[in-house]
């Protein structure tokens, strides 16, 4: 479990298959930032842009882990098939502050990027959602863009799918790998974990002889 509060950004270096074939997944090495590795073991888990992934080597010299992600993993996800930029975040302890909100690292679906610019002293940021997530998505609702826990400001329901208006301010720019967002970029996207229950329960109660 995690909460969306990036705690570094890290750079994927090494991008390597598993095996021949579309059925293979790969092997990455990240790069993290000065100090993120303390105390992380191995068969931890860190979300890599909002995907959940377990840490199967470590390199503590080199200031880098390995992951091994699937051929599955790599088809319902975006940005962790090649090097650049990725937001890390170690997996929330029980005892921790809850400062974001409740994040499982498991990506719900693809979005894109249909507007990325400064406003004020903010950013905005528009993102077009698969239709499928339409219903988990509301006003003052919570999102995860790429693991970063975000606010929705606005919802506009299209044909295409439902665009989500979205204020970022100076520091979550800053410090995560937002930073390099651009009109057309796919991200990862995980719905509210509450809206995903609240829909699963009126969905039954709806069907209740």
């Amino acid at each position: 479990m995690f909460t969306g509060i990036v705690s570094g950004v890290g750079r994927i270096v090494e991008s390597k298959p598993l095996g021949a074939g579309a059925g293979f997944g790969k092997a990455l090495a990240i790069e993290a930032p000065a100090g993120f590795l303390d105390g992380v073991g191995l068969g931890e888990s860190i979300a890599l842009s909002g995907a959940c992934m377990t840490v199967v080597r470590l390199e503590p010299a080199a200031r880098r882990f390995h992951v091994e992600i699937s051929a599955e993993s790599l088809a319902k996800t975006a940005g962790l098939d090649a090097q650049g930029e990725i937001n890390l975040e170690k997996a929330m302890r029980a005892d921790a502050r809850l400062d974001g909100h409740l994040v499982s690292g498991h990506v719900d679906g693809v979005g894109r990027v249909t507007r990325f610019e400064r406003v004020g002293e903010s950013w905005e940021l528009r993102v077009e959602a698969p239709s499928a997530l339409a219903r988990f998505l509301a006003v003052k609702g919570s999102v995860a863009v790429d693991g970063v826990s975000l606010t929705v400001n606005s919802v506009e329901d299209r044909p295409s799918g439902c665009e989500i208006g979205i204020n970022l301010i100076p520091h979550t720019v800053q410090n995560t790998s937002l930073r390099g967002l651009a009109v057309g970029r796919r991200v990862n996207l995980e719905i509210d974990l509450i809206a995903r229950y609240v829909e699963r329960m009126l969905g039954l109660a709806s069907r209740a002889p």
